[in-house]
């Protein structure tokens, strides 16, 4: 029986005392980690372009803990460690894509509001998950903020590796990973199926069914809107300067936001169980979503310089909201995790003409799909949903290369 990592994320509840230690152990981090890019800036231009390595700052860890006491030395050593790591990560993506000539992205320097979560790399280090069953209460312990109370919705099964403390908002999380034996897989129901992802259907499978777009940031935009007019009434104003109602306001906007991603994440994850249960293997589109939401390129005009032509950008803009609203990434990442360990196989296709071939006769037209929704084939008369008929070729598509890989 093989081994498999699992995350939970449960929901703290300190008190005031703590939650504003476990602001400052955030906020402490935040800046040891804008320190150490500072070094390697400063590094890197002035001394012959040499570069700071991660061995080099973990071993000035102990005099900066020495040299600042109430900062720096009330915190977890490992926790540092693992802030130090995760810029040496950073780096390592920054100079990846250099070689591969994409798009830099040099590493930035942290805000205290884009800097949210503090790493504790091994359970009992600066840390302990506290979890018996004899308590009815659950707490972790962090050093440097004590024995907070955690409301633990399910049990955490197998040994626990890491811890992470994580800032939503205001509300604080604990994210656990756990060294567990991968399940056993559910019984085979001899059933394959294909999925066609869209908009007004957030999917439609080689069967003829439908899930509904649940469209949740759309449900939520009226509120959403409203909430950051507000918002914008406030000047713009330091974090420590801001009034009781900005932040208010702040809040409000923030929750929101919230409340669409839970949505749209809780819609993915049971969307998923359904199809990991029902079905033994599930071909999908490999959906390239980052190109599919860019905007059109600017068209000029030749016969007037400076000037340019429609290009459907407003039009473009809608679909682009309307793609991120249904989420899809997030959906096929659950789907795949969940397919992995119940045993299930999925395989992604090339989506390329999907929705154009005739799943009777197989001519490919664009004529095919007069409308968006309607599907009749011009050679053989065949008529049906556009849809079905996509998750119909990507079925087909995938049991092609199912059978051409059987490993």
């Amino acid at each position: 029986m093989g081994r498999m990592i699992r995350a939970y994320k449960f929901l703290m509840r300190p008190t005031v005392g703590q939650a504003a230690a476990l602001g400052e152990m955030l906020r402490d981090h935040c800046s040891l980690y804008n320190g150490a890019l500072q070094e390697r800036r400063d590094a890197y231009r002035h001394t012959s372009r040499t570069s700071v390595k991660y061995g080099h700052q973990s071993a000035q860890l102990k005099e900066i803990r020495a040299f600042d006491p109430d900062r720096q030395g009330r915190w977890s050593f490992s926790s540092q460690q693992a802030t130090l790591r995760r810029l040496d990560k950073a780096f390592a993506a920054f100079f990846r894509r250099v070689k591969a000539g994409e798009k830099p992205g040099y590493p930035r320097f942290r805000g205290v509001n884009w800097f949210d979560t503090v790493d504790f790399p091994r359970n009992g280090d600066g840390c302990r998950w506290d979890s018996t069953p004899h308590d009815p209460v659950t707490r972790v312990r962090l050093q440097g903020v004590g024995h907070v109370k955690v409301n633990q919705h399910r049990p955490v099964v197998g040994k626990v590796k890491t811890v992470s403390v994580k800032r939503e908002g205001r509300r604080w999380y604990v994210i656990l990973t756990a060294e567990q034996t991968e399940p056993e897989p559910l019984p085979a129901t001899g059933s394959v199926v294909g999925i066609d992802m869209g908009i007004v259907n957030f999917l439609a499978t080689s069967n003829g069914e439908f899930v509904p777009s649940p469209r949740h940031g759309r449900k939520a935009a009226a509120k959403l809107e409203a909430a950051q007019r507000a918002l914008a009434r406030f000047p713009r104003v330091r974090r420590d300067k801001r009034t009781k109602n900005h932040q208010c306001a702040v809040q409000r906007v923030a929750d929101l936001h919230r409340k669409v991603r839970r949505q749209r994440l809780d819609h993915a994850h049971k969307t998923a169980l359904d199809l990991v249960r029902e079905h033994d293997f599930i071909a999908h589109e490999d959906l390239k979503i980052r190109n599919m939401v860019k905007a059109p390129a600017p068209k000029p005009d030749p016969e007037q310089p400076g000037s340019f032509l429609p290009n459907g950008a407003a039009a473009k803009a809608g679909l682009n909201h309307s793609i991120s609203d249904a989420g899809w990434g997030v959906f096929l990442t659950i789907l795949h995790a969940k397919a992995e360990s119940a045993g299930r196989e999925v395989i992604a296709v090339d989506p390329r003409n999907t929705s154009r071939t005739c799943p009777a006769c197989g001519h490919v037209a664009a004529e095919n799909r007069p409308t968006q929704e309607k599907f009749h084939c011009v050679s053989c008369g065949h008529s049906t949903h556009a849809d079905t008929v996509g998750a119909v070729n990507v079925l087909r598509a995938g049991l092609v290369r199912r059978d051409a890989n059987p490993a």
